[in-house]
């Protein structure tokens, strides 16, 4: 049989694991999630400013409708994500804000 506090032990250090991993993704220069949060709005700003490019190109006559179909598609697609995250984050925040002291 094994020693009963192995099991404690193990768990022990698999937080102390976990928690140094954690620390060390930030301080080695990993992507935090305000950065990536950040990188993600300037790339659908990004996505609806071609879409909106490629529409008064189209209003010209400057470009194919093909263009402009899948420039608006893509912009409308990463603001849906945005949305979408936007009521997560809204959702998330509610939860704990309900959750007893």
């Amino acid at each position: 049989m094994t020693d009963p506090n192995f099991a404690a032990k193990a768990y022990t250090n698999s937080l102390n694991v976990g928690s140094k991993a954690g620390a060390s993704l930030a301080d080695d220069g990993g992507v935090s999630f305000s950065d990536f949060l950040r990188g993600s709005l300037e790339n659908t700003v990004g996505k609806l400013k071609a879409g909106e490019q490629m529409s008064a190109k189209a209003v010209t006559g400057d470009a194919d409708v093909t263009d402009v179909v899948q420039a608006v598609t893509e912009a409308e697609l990463a603001l849906q994500t945005v949305i979408a995250l936007r009521d997560r984050l809204i959702s998330a925040y509610q939860d704990i804000m309900r959750m007893p002291i």
